[in-house]
């Protein structure tokens, strides 16, 4: 059974971004199980919302019960803000940020800086040579060579000479010393998140850590930690048959919008990236005018504001951007495309659909919970437990973003004999089974109700309910959103699935990826060529 509750994955390097009912939440506040929202009729009335002169945006929720506040920083930056040839380059910096500051994770910053700066130099002045002479006829001269080992030697002793200045981890060791859990950070196409759990009188600490970090970051051992994200695509997307095989399905199901590239970007612009073009992508971006703090928990709002001011109240605000984000293109055909891995066969089908605010995302939120929620769901019942046709098969209601136009997925792994064009076939029987035959009521209100349940019980955590009000505050605008999410959930009718269904889920609108065995593949080839004329 999965949860349809956000953040499905707070941790440091999630691409896939957190999902969708969690999103549209209406947050049962007027019918509140949870002991903290008891003694007001509703959200509106529990948080407390302050702006800095800077931009920062500010939400409190008072939460007595523990001496604990959670805290959220969310920015309205993700991968759909990179440039071409820069994909990847939020992701990593949310990497670097864990790095530490001029006075965090050094022991002399007066000296390592000037090595730092040596060592940005002379790290692209190395890899800009290394370019042209692989461009060159035989790799170019003796000579060339030499230079080149040249420049190499000396951007290594003086990698070494810096590492001596490092204090490793040492952010992560002094929440850890002053009680702080749940030390994160992810990063999606929407948004970029860090959080933290921690005794609320250490909130001090907090403000000066988190204040020092989105004010002073250092970009300290750059090229190690871009060796790091190097090897986490290797693992999570290149030498993993789900991840590949989503990377090459979403790339093909987008052409022109920033959702078709991979959160953790292309390799090449990863092995590209400068200190240059992250630090100018910091300052652009990160500033507290794009950023959302949420703190829930046993706070006084008023000494919170007062703490804030005087710590980030001192950041300025980033320059202003305008981003101009393509749209994308109607799809007028279908698009396959199939990936070959020594594993066993998978297939991810998407269908392009609206994205936040839409009057139809709610719609698509209800039909995401018929089909996959829980063992009663239409698509786990037909599928998994009478055809055992698959193994598994999962919905995704906003894949790989919300706040644009994404798409609709269902995942499944077909259960051996049986192959992914089985299973493919059986998923389409039941998408047209939502465009002929109206939901039954009693369908209807147990899966409406079951999303409510599930998001009570996610906000009943102090780091849920921050996360949820500083994620909307980001994507929408405003975390007041979420306040009427509720009702429109509760008001999609069988006739908007149907509706909806027969609008989106048509052949021309859909992307399919295929995960083949490479055996497979070799002999459908073999067999395709015999068969030819």
């Amino acid at each position: 059974m999965k949860t349809r509750v956000r953040p499905r994955s707070i941790n440091r390097h999630v691409h896939r971004r957190v999902g969708v009912f969690a999103l549209g939440v209406g947050l049962l506040f007027t019918v509140n199980q949870a002991p903290a929202f008891a003694a007001a009729p509703n959200l509106a009335d529990r948080v407390i919302e302050h702006r800095l002169a800077n931009g920062l945006t500010v939400l409190m929720v008072e939460r007595h019960q523990t001496p604990i506040v959670s805290i959220n920083i969310t920015f309205a930056v993700g991968g759909i803000h990179e440039q071409v040839g820069q994909t990847g380059i939020a992701h990593f910096y949310e990497h670097m940020a864990f790095k530490g500051t001029r006075t965090i994770g050094t022991k002399d910053y007066a000296k390592e800086k000037p090595i730092l700066d040596e060592i940005a130099r002379l790290g692209t002045e190395l890899e800009q040579r290394q370019r042209e002479l692989a461009r060159k006829v035989g790799g170019g001269t003796a000579e060339d060579a030499a230079a080149l080992e040249a420049l190499k030697k000396r951007f290594d002793e003086l990698q070494a000479e810096a590492a001596q200045y490092v204090i490793g981890n040492e952010l992560a060791l002094l929440y850890q010393r002053h009680g702080g859990v749940g030390f994160n950070a992810s990063t999606g196409k929407d948004l970029t998140r860090y959080m933290i759990s921690l005794p609320s009188n250490r909130l001090p600490l907090w403000a000066a850590i988190e204040s020092d970090r989105m004010a002073n970051p250092v970009l300290r051992e750059f090229y190690k930690e871009r060796g790091v994200v190097m090897e986490e695509r290797r693992l999570r997307n290149e030498d993993s048959p789900t991840g590949l095989l989503f990377e090459t399905f979403t790339s093909t199901a987008f052409r022109a919008h920033g959702y078709g590239v991979p959160t953790i970007g292309w390799g090449s612009d990863i092995l590209s990236l400068t200190p240059a073009e992250t630090e100018a992508f910091f300052k652009t971006y990160y500033g507290p005018n794009r950023a959302t703090i949420a703190l829930v928990g046993d706070i006084n709002p008023k000494e919170v504001i007062d703490l804030i001011e005087k710590t980030f109240g001192k950041i300025p605000a980033a320059p202003p951007v305008t981003i101009k984000m393509p749209v994308e293109p109607e799809q007028r055909g279908e698009r396959r495309v199939e990936v070959e891995f020594d594993a066993e066969p998978s297939i991810v089908i998407g269908f392009h659909k609206p994205g936040l605010g839409h009057p139809d995302e709610p719609v698509f939120d209800v039909i995401d919970a018929i089909l996959s929620d829980g063992l009663t769901s239409r698509l786990h019942r037909k599928l998994v437990q009478e055809q055992r046709l698959a193994v598994s098969v999962q919905t995704d209601a906003s894949h790989p973003g919300m706040r644009d136009p994404n798409l609709f997925v269902i995942t499944a792994t077909p259960r051996a004999p049986h192959t992914a064009a089985e299973v493919e076939a059986a998923i389409y029987e039941e998408l047209d089974r939502l465009k002929r035959e109206p939901v039954a009521p009693k369908e209807l209100e147990r899966v409406i109700n079951n999303l409510d349940a599930d998001l009570v019980r996610a906000l009943r955590s102090n780091s849920g309910l921050a996360s949820q009000l500083a994620m909307y505050q980001a994507v929408a605008g405003d975390w007041r959103y979420i306040l009427t999410s509720r009702d429109r959930v509760a008001a999609v009718t069988a006739a908007d699935i149907q509706r909806v269904a027969t609008h989106y889920f048509t052949k021309s609108n859909r992307t399919v990826g295929v995960l083949v065995k490479k055996s497979s593949a070799k002999i459908a080839a073999a067999q395709n060529v015999e068969a030819a004329p």
